[in-house]
């Protein structure tokens, strides 16, 4: 199970924010995100991770660590719901000091509860992407086809062709015939 919220603290643009219910679910969405997934919107989600963890709700302020995906390690040595990182410098904290009523109070509003299968969404996307790529490819080969063709006609209607020197012939040293006069 999946929560999504729906969050516009960030230039009045609704991002959509998603946590797994626990590790075992994080670990299917970081298994199969997509690359534009980023946290822009980390202080709420530093609400949603202090409201939502029963040690978070007593603690003073929680950490909240972001990277991108692309950044995220996961190697076979790793329990569920631990990850590593790749580059260290990439890794930001963001630290959620007090719990603020009415962030919280706009995000449980657009609470979703949603059980998604993410590979089947991601390999969706996947396939969408690739048919788009493709679809761009053969618009391609078509303009260069097109183009090739464009620029045979101009040859077939030019003159160049017949302006080699050697197609030409000159009558400067060549056998006057006129001496029957």
């Amino acid at each position: 199970m999946v929560f999504y919220f729906t969050s516009s603290s960030v230039n009045s643009f609704p991002y959509a924010i998603y946590m797994g219910k626990n590790k075992y679910e994080n670990e299917d969405l970081i298994k199969h995100d997509w690359p534009e997934d980023i946290w822009e919107v980390l202080m709420d989600c530093a609400h949603l991770v202090k409201a939502s963890i029963i040690q978070g709700c007593h603690m003073n302020h929680v950490n909240v660590v972001y990277t991108p995906r692309s950044n995220l390690k996961k190697t076979a040595d790793l329990d569920v719901g631990q990850i590593g990182f790749h580059r260290q410098k990439d890794v930001k904290i963001v630290i959620g000091e007090k719990k603020v009523n009415e962030i919280l109070n706009q995000l449980e509003k657009t609470e979703v509860e949603w059980f998604p299968d993410p590979a089947a969404e991601k390999e969706c996307r996947d396939r969408e992407e690739r048919s788009e790529k493709k679809a761009q490819i053969q618009e391609m080969k078509r303009r260069v086809k097109e183009e090739m063709k464009k620029r045979e006609m101009v040859e077939l209607r030019s003159y160049l062709p017949l302006m080699k020197v050697k197609n030409m012939s000159s009558n400067q040293d060549g056998n006057d015939s006129d001496e029957s006069m």
